[in-house]
This record gives C-alpha cells, structure tokens and sequence, in this order.
C-alpha cells in the first residue's frame, strides 16, 4: 500500500499541518486512510481524536496508530493508504526505519535561512540511504507558511532548484490552518468558496503525489492473497531458508546495519517499522570517537 512519511528534523516546520490534511484528503476522497504518529509529541494523534468527535468531518473514517516500541501492530484490514507524520530531530537509524517503509517523502520548509539549512542537512542525509538512493523512494519540497505578498516561495523554488530536489507545491500563512487543526478538520472539510486560494494551492501537491496515490494496494492483514499459477507450481516445496547472517555495517556510518537498509519488503512495512523501533538501544553500536 502507498506510504507518505511527512520528514523534516526542525522542530515547527509544518509536518503535522501536511500529515494531518493528506490523511483527510484521503478520506474526503473515498480511500482508508491511516495516520501514524511516529512524533511523541502525538500532534496528528490529537488531531485526529478531535476529528472523530466533530460531525463537521468528511469522507471515510481516518484509522490511527502511534509508534509504540513494545509490542508490533499491523495497519487494520481495509486500510489502502498510510501517512506518517515524524518527529523533529529524526536521524541516523530511526530516519532509515521510516525511509525504508515509505515511497514518498515529503519535506516541508519554511523560508527562513535556518529552516533553509537544516533542511539540506536531512535532505542529504536522505539521500545517502539505499531506497532513495535506488529511486524507489521520491522525495518533494513543500513550502510552508509562506506570506503572499514576499518572494519567499520563488527564494525556495531556487533554492530547491539548487539542491537538485523538486519544489512541488507552497502553502500560505493563514488562520484557516490554525482554526482547522483546533477543531480536528482540514481545509477539504471546509465549503469550497471560504478557502478556494488554500484549495488551489493543495492541487499541485496531490498532483505530484498522484502517481504513489494510485500505487497498487496489497492484500489486507488477514485476507488470503489470489491464489495464481498452476496446481504443479503450488506443490512445489518452499524454497530453503538460509540461516541469518550477521548484520553488515555501513562503511559511511558504525550505526545504521546495511541489512536493514536494504531489506526486502516481503514482510508487512508497519510490522517492520515497529519492530525497528523496538530495538534495544544496548544493541546499537557507538558512532566512532564516542
């Protein structure tokens, strides 16, 4: 099933504002949604406890789950679609967990120089990882709280331009986001002439997002697989399991084993996140010179 992770390691920068309204695009849409709070912060979490109050919400019911290191859950049946929202100051091995279970990112920033280069501080550390290293994971910039009457979103359009990262969309500053996160709705649950200018600038967001959007959705936790292939095919034996290796590590980082990063994906993505997550830290080893 597509997975969006909303990344950005700054603190403030408007990860859950993009979490919380791709999710109730989502919905409003007709697709199962499911917005994981990877933040302890528990923004989205929140949010979505309001939403499920408010009769004033659209579309389908929004599923959510929280990143709990003690036990491993897997996405409910019926979910299609996932988003995650992360939280700031995400790096090394925990940035490769949520990296290696998506296939979009999303990095909101804002126009501020500081913003500006923290951004490609993560950015370049998200490159480095296999997935989108390989291309299986894209990565799209997304302007936030951007004042229309500066040049704030073309100084981010360049800058993006100059990291060689595409700028895909750019959201205004106003209090139709604020008021609509109070109330656990989003600006798709609003009548369309009271926020048309925030409308209009979601659509070429969701345009570029379109593509992982119609990514095919796999068999639901607890419902059989279509059975394909011949009778023969089926009998044949299970193919011999080698025994686990050790973990090879990274010759750029001591932390980050390279059979996490380049694991397969036979295994449910939320279970491998959660798994991930719940890794002793005494297994870790030190970065070097610690």
């Amino acid at each position: 099933m597509p997975v969006i992770a909303v990344v950005n390691r700054k603190g403030g920068s408007g990860k859950s504002t993009l979490a919380t309204h791709l999710a109730a695009w989502c919905a409003v849409t007709g697709r199962s949604a499911m917005l994981g709070d990877v933040d302890l912060q528990g923004s989205s979490a929140s949010w979505l406890k309001r939403r499920q109050s408010n009769h004033e919400a659209r579309g389908r019911g929004i599923v959510g789950w929280s990143a709990d290191p003690r036990r491993v859950m897997r996405p409910p049946a019926g979910v299609t679609h996932v988003v995650l929202d992360t939280p700031g100051g995400l790096r090394g091995l925990d940035l490769s967990k949520v990296v290696m279970a998506s296939d979009v990112l999303l990095l909101p920033v804002c126009h501020s120089l500081f913003d500006r280069e923290s951004a490609a501080d993560c950015l370049a550390e998200l490159r480095q990882i296999s997935r989108v290293a390989a291309g299986r994971c894209r990565i799209g910039v997304v302007g936030m709280r951007l004042d229309a009457r500066t040049r704030a979103e073309d100084a981010l359009r360049a800058w993006a331009a100059e990291l060689d990262v595409p700028f895909v969309g750019a959201l205004r500053e106003t209090q139709n986001y604020v008021r609509c996160a109070e109330r656990g709705l989003t600006v798709f649950d609003l009548p369309a002439a009271k926020v048309q200018a925030d409308l209009d600038q979601w659509q070429p967001i969701l345009e570029w997002l379109q593509p992982a959007m119609n990514l095919s959705v796999r068999p639901a936790v607890g419902e059989p697989a279509e059975r394909t292939g011949s009778a023969e095919t089926e009998r044949m034996p299970p193919p011999r399991r080698e025994p686990p290796r050790r973990p090879r590590f990274s010759p750029s980082t001591a932390q980050v084993p390279l059979d996490i990063l380049q694991a397969p994906r036979q295994r449910g993505w939320l279970a491998r996140l959660a798994a991930w997550f719940g890794h002793s830290a005494s297994r870790r080893r030190p970065l070097r010179g610690t």
